[in-house]
């Protein structure tokens, strides 16, 4: 099985149950030193004393390859990263799919970010976060 720290729309467990998968979720947590950006899709950014949410999730490592096949996630590229769990404060390793940079700075999706600040706020992430993922909606 493989940590995987979502941060996107896939941090809804029910997506990825309806494309066949079974996620195990673990907890949601932070990383540190990274903040989203949402262009066409989102992704993590490298930024010093920026913090981003996710929610870890294990998925058997045939399932993690199946679901970044896909056609609309085939360009994220797989990187470890260190996460902290909010409830234990627990540190541990996962997987972060990201955009390689200039794809990931391209273009604006506002109807992503709307729902995405809806899923991060439906899970109870730091409403400073909501707002700086609803500012991506607001932009045209």
């Amino acid at each position: 099985m493989s940590k995987i720290f979502f941060y996107g729309l896939f941090m809804d467990q029910t997506l990825l149950v309806e494309k066949g998968l079974h996620p195990e979720t673990i907890g949601p947590a932070v990383l540190s030193d990274y903040r989203i950006h949402i262009g066409e899709r989102a992704t993590l950014l490298p930024s010093a004393s920026s913090r981003a949410y996710g929610i870890v999730m294990e998925l058997s490592e045939q399932e993690a390859d199946a679901l970044y096949s896909e056609p609309s996630v085939r360009a994220y590229k797989r990187e470890r990263v260190q996460v902290a769990l909010l409830a234990s404060n627990e540190v541990v390793e996962a997987d972060c799919y990201n955009l390689p940079r200039e794809l990931g700075l391209a273009g604006a999706n506002p109807a992503y970010a709307n729902k995405l600040s809806r899923l991060v706020e439906a899970l109870d992430f730091d409403s400073a976060y909501v707002q700086e993922i609803a500012a991506f909606g607001e932009q045209s």
